[in-house]
């Protein structure tokens, strides 16, 4: 039992601060990226803003090399992870249950599919607090995600020492 214990001591040293450069990048990235997508929602009255499009943000513009900020992994791991949610809301209702099963769900058909995106692990939580419709899965998830990724593969290419993304499928 001491050793269990002892595991949550850490031990490794807290990773460096990333330079001025990367985060006034990060910072920008993710300033344009909510922008499109909130300017998107204004002039096409759709709904296209998501509560977890933030956290994509933070990997997709902080760590775009990162195998959970790629295309694939972003666009993907919002999609499954609302429909599974969706899926969950329509067949059992929103309880904590429900919501426990569709979070789990999520983040093992993500992984199953190679698609796992940490932010998207919010979203059958949103759609059973939520109860959404299911175009929900249209918007926002897809085209919201879809325009966080056309502003991610523009804005991360325009610095020379990024190139984005690092794999598609």
């Amino acid at each position: 039992m001491n050793t269990f214990f002892a595991k949550m001591r850490g031990g490794a040293d807290v990773p460096p601060r990333p330079g001025f450069r990367h985060v006034a990048l990060s910072w920008l990235g993710g300033f344009l990226a909510i922008a499109a997508v909130a300017i998107a929602t204004d002039i096409s009255h759709l709904p296209l803003v998501l509560g977890s499009f933030g956290a994509s943000c933070v990997l997709v513009f902080g760590f775009p090399e990162s195998p959970f900020s790629q295309p694939r992994n972003v666009i993907g791991g919002h999609f499954l992870s609302s429909l599974i949610g969706l899926a969950c809301l329509t067949l059992f209702g929103a309880h904590w249950w429900s919501m426990a099963l569709a979070a789990g769900t999520a983040i093992a058909v993500m992984q199953l599919t190679r698609t796992v995106h940490p932010p998207a692990g919010s979203n059958p939580v949103i759609v059973m607090l939520s109860a959404p419709a299911w175009n929900f899965l249209l918007t926002p998830t897809l085209l919201g995600a879809v325009i966080l990724m056309i502003v991610a593969l523009v804005f991360n290419n325009i610095p020379k020492e990024r190139a984005y993304p690092k794999y598609w499928f």
